[in-house]
Parts: C-alpha cells; sequence; structure tokens
C-alpha cells in the first residue's frame, strides 16, 4: 500500500480535528506539520498524530497529495509565498477558512488555481487550539467545498472522497455564496451574541445581579462569545461585505419588531414567535439540516453530591456510551436537573427504561 503524505500548515481546533480524523480513518497515513507553536508540535508528535515536525515550509512537503493550510488568513500571504517553490504539480492544495473570496483571489494571482479547493468545515467550538481538537468533531458535520473553475473533476473526486473518510458530508457550493451563506449562519450570529453580552455588561448593577442569575437561555444563546477574537476580528475584516449587507437587513427587522412591540401588537408578535420556533425545529428534525438533531434525555434528580456519578456508572455497566452530561442548576423551560446526550436513538431510548426501572423521572427530548 502505498503511503499517503498530508502536510498541515498551522495546526489548532480544526486543522487538529481533521489531522486526528484522518489518522484513524486512513491506516498508511504520513503528516508532516509546521506550526509556529512548538508546545503545539510537540503534543502532535506526542500523541502520534504528526509523523514528522518542522520549522519552516521547506521541502518536507515537496512529497504531499495533500496540503491544508490552517494557519490565521492573515498569514496566508506570507505562507502561500513560501510554499510555492515546494509545491508538486500532483498536490491539492486547500484551506480551511470560514471566508473564501481573499485565498481565492490569492490562489488566482499565484497561478495556483488549478490545484487549490477551498474547504470549510461547518464544525468549531467556542475552545480553540491543538489541544481542544478531537477526531469526532467532524463527525456528519457538512464540510463545504469551493473548487475553482480550473480544479479537474478527478482532483475534486479524490479530495471528496478525503472528506468523506473524515467523518464529514462534502458540500460543493461557488465561494461567493459560500461567503454570503456563512456571513448569515455564522459570522453575524457571532456579533450578535457579542453584542448582547455587552449589552448585559454595561446595563448590569454594581453588585453583577444580571451576570449572577443569568440562565440556560441567556447562556445559550451566547455562549459562542466565547470563541478566539482574534479570529473573529479576521473574518469580520474578510467577510465585512456580506456582514454589512446582513447586519443592514437585521437592524431593519429589528426596528420593525420594535415598532409592533411599542404598539402592543399582539398578533404580530404571535406570529414572529410562532415563524420563528417553526423554521428552527425544522433545522432540528432535518437530519441534513445546519443544526444535528441530538439524542438526549433530562432526569429528575437532586442536586447532590453523588447523584450524578450514580447514574453515569449505572449506564456504564449497562454498556451505554454517554456523548455529553451536565447539571443545570435551574430548571428553565425544562423538568429535570440533568441532560444526558447519546450519540444515538437506541442508545437514548435504552437509558431511558433503565433509569425508569430505577424509579428516576425521565423527560426525552422534543
Amino acid at each position: 500500500m502505498n503511503t499517503l503524505k498530508i502536510g498541515f500548515i498551522g495546526l489548532g481546533l480544526i486543522g487538529g480535528s481533521i489531522a486526528k480524523a484522518l489518522k484513524t480513518s486512513i491506516p498508511d497515513l504520513w503528516i508532516t506539520v509546521y506550526d509556529t507553536n512548538q508546545d503545539t508540535l510537540d503534543l502532535a508528535k506526542k500523541e502520534g498524530i504528526a509523523d514528522e515536525t518542522v520549522s519552516g515550509i521547506n521541502a518536507a512537503f515537496l512529497d504531499c497529495r495533500y496540503i491544508f493550510l490552517c494557519a490565521p488568513v492573515a498569514n496566508n500571504d506570507k505562507n502561500l509565498i513560501m510554499l510555492e517553490k515546494f509545491l508538486s504539480p500532483s498536490c491539492t492544495l486547500t484551506d480551511v477558512g470560514s471566508v473564501k473570496t481573499g485565498i481565492h483571489k490569492q490562489m488566482e494571482a499565484l497561478g495556483m488555481s488549478g490545484q487549490f479547493i477551498g474547504g470549510h468545515p461547518m464544525a468549531g467550538s467556542e475552545r480553540f487550539g491543538y489541544v481542544n481538537s478531537k477526531a469526532r468533531l467532524l463527525e456528519n458535520a457538512y464540510y463545504i467545498l469551493t473548487p475553482t473553475d480550473d480544479v479537474p473533476s478527478k482532483r475534486l473526486e479524490d479530495y471528496r472522497k478525503l472528506v468523506i473518510s473524515m467523518g464529514a458530508i462534502p458540500l460543493i457550493l461557488d465561494y461567493k455564496q459560500h461567503d454570503y451563506v456563512t456571513a448569515a449562519i455564522s459570522h453575524l450570529p457571532h456579533i450578535i451574541a457579542s453584542s448582547l453580552v455587552h449589552l448585559v455588561r454595561e446595563s448590569d448593577s454594581e453588585d453583577g445581579t444580571m451576570k449572577m442569575i443569568a440562565a440556560g437561555g441567556f447562556k445559550d444563546i451566547t455562549r459562542i462569545a466565547s470563541s478566539s477574537p482574534d479570529m473573529w476580528q479576521q473574518i469580520c475584516l474578510t467577510n465585512t461585505d456580506n456582514i454589512l449587507r446582513l447586519l443592514d437587513h437585521y437592524i431593519e427587522s429589528l426596528n420593525g419588531l420594535k415598532e409592533k412591540l411599542t404598539a402592543r401588537d399582539e398578533a404580530t408578535l404571535y406570529d414572529f414567535f410562532h415563524q420563528a420556533r417553526l423554521y428552527r425545529d425544522s433545522f432540528i428534525e432535518a437530519s441534513s439540516g445546519p443544526i444535528k438533531k441530538s439524542y438526549s434525555i433530562t432526569v429528575d434528580i437532586a442536586d447532590k453530591t453523588g447523584a450524578l456519578a450514580s447514574i453515569a456508572t449505572m449506564l456504564a455497566q449497562n454498556g451505554i456510551s454517554i456523548k455529553n452530561i451536565g447539571i443545570a442548576h435551574n430548571r428553565e423551560a425544562q423538568e429535570g436537573a440533568l441532560r444526558i446526550e447519546f450519540y444515538g436513538e437506541d442508545a437514548a431510548k435504552i437509558a431511558a427504561d433503565i433509569l425508569q426501572s430505577k424509579g428516576y423521572p425521565i423527560y426525552k427530548k422534543k
């Protein structure tokens, strides 16, 4: 079997997760990594993800079949200039950035369009850095591909198969369409989440009452405000026109809602929340939608020492794997204080039956 050689320039949360997913699925794989952070290189080597780490972009990348550009977008210019002389004609060059227009224009200017396929895994976390990467991050996530017009169909198909091997779902889009779509479903929401955090910070009392009692709803809607400020600064500076266009629409809709709220327009206010609920629920129920369906139950337990451990142990003894578990210290919009998420519907059902047989009240997620 021929060894597949893949290079990574930058190895953060997304690059690390891609590397780990590929290492899991491809037996004969050699990964070469360059990163400016020596701790990252050392950890990737220690974990067996990086077979070779290098201190710069050099001839180590010559034999790579694929090279992933995973460094911050602001570094792409200099990295590409250094990489150009070490890029073999058979190598497919790709990136993982959430904005595509800039990188496509760079590839065209450098004459690399024929071997570039833009990539954007629609997966992430408010945490960042290689230390938080994991192979499962890409599982069942859309992985958008933005090939140039000059890319041969065989090269695109080979890369599409590589994405599938990561456990992700490839979706081919024009790069301009990609930037508008991601501005709507990713970039603007991050701005809104951060602005809500600022609103509470600026409106809170001196004793921090708002911060102290902020509950599930506020935490859910602002979770992404904990993401890397460096990354989101760059996104805002590189997808500015699309974000501004959608931000204008959003401000218009808020002003319209403000008028209806001022007028105490009962019918419009009800319809506003009703239609939003229907549309978002359609995301959750569609297995291919942007919000993946989760398999979870809520258990009514006393919030005391040992309660969580008892349930986790009971499920483990019955061979049930838990994807995520957490205690809600308020019971807002749910019955029960413990939410358990599983990897599949069957596991959730079996877990519910086991816990109910032991007298635990169970509430299945609707």
